[in-house]
């Protein structure tokens, strides 16, 4: 088998495995808290390989097919992921009162903010995108 019939082996089964996908996502957030130890980046490891990813798919260096179902399966299962700081209002009462209060407007303003900054970042790259692909198309 050549080097190249190995490789687009590797990437059909990547495209076809969830768990295969899942480790790759895993795979760039260690590059990216790695990158960052070693380099002392004042910036989240995930931020950093997430980066990575988009570069790499940006790119097309590497298939939205080999993230995908990964991906999905994160967005589907994030409640899981919130479960511990559940658990901490049990351990800690004064969460209940005012300074708890305080805590839920700062994450609902950053959830707003998060949530109307990809907004404004999803319009603003589709419609480049679409200036762009238009341009293409009447080049080509």
């Amino acid at each position: 088998m050549t080097s190249r019939e190995l490789t687009v082996s590797f990437r059909r089964g990547v495209h076809r495995s969830s768990l295969a996908q899942i480790g790759l996502i895993v795979v760039f957030w260690f590059i990216g808290e790695t990158s960052v130890r070693l380099t002392g980046l004042p910036l989240p490891g995930g931020m950093v390989g997430l980066a990575l990813a988009l570069v790499l798919l940006a790119n097309n260096r590497i298939s939205l097919f080999s993230m995908r179902r990964g991906a999905q399966w994160f967005l589907a299962e994030m409640i899981l992921f919130f479960v511990p700081a559940v658990l901490a209002i049990i351990d800690h009462r004064e969460f209940l009162g005012l300074l708890g209060l305080k805590i839920l407007i700062v994450i609902f303003v950053g959830t707003a903010t998060v949530m109307g900054v990809t907004a404004l970042t999803v319009d603003f790259c589709y419609r480049w995108r679409s200036r762009h692909v238009h341009v293409d198309h009447a080049v080509g």
